[in-house]
């Protein structure tokens, strides 16, 4: 597998520097960097509101239709087509050789991935946790809903889906993929990170500016390490365990805790 960053790049003529770029509009255009423009707008919009950011609210896994399985179908929907940048994302990187997907950091398991995993999810989980607190008590962050579905017999199954999804999407494009392509194009080692770093912040703006600060620290925490052991898998169950605990678990904390997250539980 090639080493990201700090290596002498092949020489790239015009056109094939030309195509790596789009590649990279193509794949943020369809997903995450469509979500930092809307993150953009929605920041905006908070911060211009009455009681600016600190008396705005966002959901995360909104409900989408008040009968029970259009709902179900509904969030399926958008959980299955906000994964097709990531197939795009293996499509363009995909190697005749194995590992298919080396270019993207999913090569063969180690051991050690679990032990990985949960060490970061432990780490970046109570940092982003005290990050947040600390930008709500200095009205720098919205208040988060992290989940607004009904409970429903598939509520769980489905949170658990999309924590899935975040994981597989941020990290399979943001580490994997943008890594490669900027790796490509000759970047060195921490411009790749600082860049990457700063994409995966943008699209967390609508949480206003702690959940950019929070997923800024993550990205260059996770670029770090991504860098040395090459290996993204680690990384996208490290981001499944966190999302999973704060979507699930969202209810009963924003109960027990209604100040902290500025909504009510459900």
């Amino acid at each position: 597998m090639p080493t990201i960053g700090d290596v002498t790049a092949p020489v790239l003529s015009r056109s094939d520097k030309g195509r790596i770029w789009w590649q990279i509009v193509l794949v943020l255009g369809l997903g995450l960097g469509q979500s930092a423009i809307y993150a953009i707008v929605s920041l905006i919009d908070y911060a211009t509101r009455p009681g600016g950011l600190a008396g705005q609210t966002t959901t995360l896994n909104p409900t989408q239709s008040a009968r029970q399985y259009i709902d179900l179908t509904y969030q399926l929907l958008d959980i299955a087509f906000s994964l097709a940048p990531v197939v795009l994302a293996g499509y363009f990187v995909w190697s005749s050789a194995r590992p298919h997907l080396g270019r993207l950091g999913v090569v063969r398991p180690r051991a050690s991935d679990p032990l990985w995993a949960l060490g970061l999810a432990l780490v970046i989980g109570a940092g982003g946790i005290g990050v947040y607190v600390l930008a709500r008590q200095l009205g720098f962050a919205v208040g988060v809903d992290a989940s607004g579905l009904a409970p429903y017999w598939w509520t769980v199954p489905v949170l658990l889906l999309s924590a899935l999804r975040s994981g597989l999407q941020e990290e399979l494009v943001v580490l994997g993929f943008l890594y490669d392509r900027l790796g490509s194009l000759g970047w060195n080692r921490w411009a790749i990170i600082l860049t990457a770093a700063l994409v995966r912040g943008s699209y967390h703006l609508y949480q206003g500016w702690g959940g950019f600060a929070g997923n800024l620290v993550m990205g260059l925490i996770f670029g770090w390490l991504y860098t040395r052991v090459k290996r993204v898998l680690p990384f996208v169950v490290a981001h499944f365990l966190i999302d999973a605990v704060v979507f699930v678990g969202y209810a009963w904390a924003a109960t027990t805790f209604p100040s902290l997250f500025g909504v009510s539980g459900h």
